[in-house]
């Protein structure tokens, strides 16, 4: 009998797990659909913003030189990595952490500022300056985020304190699909053989359009990076939140089988014990 209790007490939190997985799932099932819509319809903005502003840059040539252009001799590299607040999203924040654990055995003078309750404690473990940490929050990142986080990477770049910045975050290649990845920030670098020869007429001039070309190209692809990261989260979540709960329905059907199997064996024990009682006393 205490055996049949625990199996339906195992039966009923399997069947709990498997309520809360579903409805975890299709949270993440309505919060994806408008982070794919934003990723998606973010790209080919911040890849013609890219064009645009690698055109003026070359209109210019070598004599103008930007400072989000230009080197510096410095060997720190600043890191902004991108993780969410929460975590039961499958082996995304495992992959980053391997990520960040490949770059930063080959980068070793490394400052970081991390976005995401999920990354801060693992940087903060790595023995390096950690400048900022930032919420990721679980709404749909908003432009505002942008802004703090541009101004930290200014102070350090332009001050010559790093000699680079970088991003680490999850690319969303699709809803099952995310992969971790570094993105370069700063200096910017355009692609030399893609640059058009085509005769271009600017207005205001190139020397005074490039300057806020190059801080917003900065801006939108650190929110870029912000909506990627937010889709990828949702994606990895509604299916490892689908999974969970097909594994809790299996559990609950084999507990269910074996509770059925108990039962029948104790009804059976207790009508052989019935016809033993009555055979014997219709033997005396």
């Amino acid at each position: 009998m205490a055996n049949l209790l625990q199996l339906k007490r195992r039966i009923r939190a399997a069947g709990n797990i498997s309520k809360t997985t579903r409805a975890m799932q299709m949270i993440a099932v309505s919060k994806l659909k408008k982070a794919q819509d934003a990723t998606l319809s973010g790209r080919p903005y911040v890849e013609k913003l890219s064009a645009i502003t690698q055109n003026v840059s070359s209109k210019l040539g070598e004599k103008f030189n930007h400072p989000y252009m230009q080197k510096n001799e410095s060997k720190n590299t600043l890191v902004l990595v991108i993780s969410p607040d929460k975590g039961l999203c499958g082996s995304l924040v495992t992959n980053l952490i391997r990520e960040i654990v490949s770059f930063n055995s080959q980068n070793k003078d490394s400052i970081y500022i991390t976005i995401g309750k999920k990354i801060e404690a693992f940087a903060g473990s790595l023995n390096k300056e950690l400048v900022a940490s930032f919420k990721f929050g679980t709404t749909l990142p908003s432009f505002d985020m942008v802004l703090p986080i541009v101004k930290i990477i200014d102070e350090y770049f332009l001050n010559s304190k790093v000699g680079s910045a970088k991003i680490i975050s999850t690319s969303f290649l699709s809803v099952f699909s995310q992969k971790p990845e570094i993105i370069n920030v700063l200096p910017i670098e355009f692609p030399k053989d893609t640059v058009s020869n085509s005769f271009t007429l600017f207005e205001p001039q190139p020397s005074k359009l490039l300057p806020p070309l190059l801080s917003h190209f900065l801006e939108m692809k650190i929110y870029q990076t912000l909506l990627e990261s937010f889709a990828s989260e949702q994606g990895a979540r509604m299916v490892a939140m689908q999974n969970a709960t097909d594994n809790a329905l299996e559990i609950v059907q084999d507990l269910q089988l074996e509770y059925n199997k108990g039962r029948q064996e104790k009804i059976t024990n207790e009508i052989l014990d019935i016809g033993g009682a009555s055979f014997t006393y219709s033997y005396e």
